[in-house]
């Protein structure tokens, strides 16, 4: 069993997959850009803080050369920064008041250019148990050669990420819920006229199908999706009326043979004593042949309009035209000549090419006055067969008419000569499936069919 999901539960949800989407894709960029502003906020107040260092470590390495280097280091700042000078035995030759008489505390190597090299400390025995970025840096020369190395806290750089953190933590949610209720709204805005399509298209049945949806003026994907529905509306509207088309016109045409052989029968039923069956029973066979025929016909037809798969292999269509040539010769005194016959092989259907070559035939038999010219020869790749008759040929201007279904000229409009008006039409759709042409040239006189299909190498 299946539910049925009402069309406004489909859209909003869709609306909800899109905001949520959406949404996450706010989200994920709002943190990642937090995230970076912390990795920079941190790598700047860091920066700061080892070019502060520096400044301090050039300021005593100065007062060092010119051995004005007090033995306690005054405090600068706020009074936390950690300064040793080291001699070249590792002797603690000047510090400041908070590091007095304490050990040397760092032994990395100086700075030997302007650019900081700072190093990450920790454990220094002062107050506070934070980090610390010290730099080094020479100083004096020859056996009073030192290092001055500088120190600063970095808990200034914790305090303000962590705020900067809490900030982020505070401002970041609510900026997402901002967001997210934007594009619920821009949502609802762009999936309306799709809702408009969607009832308007809901609306048409197939007995309404001239309706068509209103276009949206702007050249958009919405623009473009509305025209090709139209477009699919149209197709259906003509495949509609063409089918409608189709059924009536073979009613039409069942209901002529069928009322002539209910009046017969009827007749003979009514009247048995007057009923000559042996003066009837040719008239009887002749009508049931000539519905027989078209039924196959609207069968055949039916099945083309299906689009079924043809059994596609190599076919000689030569021996297709003797063949069929042969059994046109028992059904009519008329000369069929076919020595213009030459081999050519082609990759399709068989039975489906022996039915084109049948019905052209069949066609030409209908209108010839004494002759029917056969020719098949390949050129430039394609298989031409060319049927010929020497009848009242066929105007220029109904050339393309006659491959309609149900399609009679004047000339050709008595009804006891079989046709049916379907002959032309199936043949066209048969090569049409073979992927082949059609075409109808004067023969003077009469008419001439040629249908060329691709040819395959022998």
């Amino acid at each position: 069993m299946r539910v049925r999901v009402p069309a406004c539960w489909a859209r909003r949800s869709l609306r909800l997959r899109l905001t949520a989407a959406a949404a996450l894709m706010i989200a994920a960029a709002l943190v990642g850009a937090a995230c970076l502003l912390a990795v920079w906020l941190r790598m700047s107040l860091l920066s700061g803080l080892d070019q502060a260092a520096l400044q301090q470590a050039q300021v005593i390495a100065a007062n060092a050369d010119s051995g004005s280097l007090p033995r306690i280091i005054p405090a600068t700042g706020n009074g936390d920064t950690a300064v040793q000078v080291v001699g070249r035995g590792g002797g603690v030759r000047a510090s400041s008041a908070n590091l007095a008489g304490r050990p040397a505390l760092f032994s990395f190597a100086p700075t030997s250019s302007g650019t900081p090299v700072a190093h990450s400390v920790r454990g220094l025995p002062l107050k506070g148990d934070g980090g610390w970025r010290a730099v080094g840096l020479a100083a004096g020369g020859g056996s009073d050669r030192a290092t001055v190395y500088v120190a600063v806290p970095t808990a200034g750089v914790a305090h303000n990420l962590a705020l900067l953190t809490v900030g982020l933590a505070i401002s970041v949610p609510p900026a997402v819920a901002l967001l997210t209720g934007v594009v619920w709204m821009l949502t609802g805005r762009a999936l309306r006229p799709v809702e408009d399509l969607r009832a308007q298209t809901a609306e048409i049945t197939a007995g309404d199908l001239g309706r068509r949806l209103d276009v949206p003026p702007a050249d958009d994907a919405l623009g473009r999706l509305a025209r090709t529905l139209n477009d699919l509306l149209a197709r259906l509207d003509d495949s509609a009326r063409q089918q409608r088309g189709f059924v009536a016109d073979a009613a039409h045409e069942l209901r002529s043979p069928l009322s002539s052989l209910h009046t017969q029968l009827e007749v003979a039923v009514r009247h048995p004593a007057s009923a000559d069956w042996n003066a009837r029973g040719p008239a009887l066979v002749e009508e049931s042949e000539r519905l027989s025929r078209l039924v196959d016909n609207l069968l055949r037809l039916a099945r083309l309009d299906a689009r079924p798969r043809l059994r596609r292999r190599p076919v000689d269509l030569d021996e297709v035209v003797f063949r069929e040539v042969r059994h046109a010769r028992l059904r009519t005194p008329l000369v069929v000549d076919q020595r213009a016959v030459g081999a050519a092989r082609v990759c399709g259907d068989g039975d489906a090419l022996a039915g084109v070559v049948r019905n052209l035939l069949d066609n030409a038999l209908r209108h010839a006055a004494g002759r029917i010219d056969v020719s098949l020869r390949v050129r430039d790749g394609q298989a031409c067969l060319a049927v010929a008759d020497d009848g009242p040929g066929i105007p220029a201007a109904d050339r393309s008419r006659v491959f309609d279904r149900f399609t009679r000229l004047d000339s050709a409009r008595a009804r006891d000569t079989g046709g049916s008006g379907l002959g032309l039409a199936i043949v066209h759709d048969l090569v049409a499936a073979h992927h082949g042409r059609i075409r109808i040239e004067d023969n003077d006189p009469g008419a001439r069919v040629v249908v060329c299909i691709p040819a395959t190498d022998a």
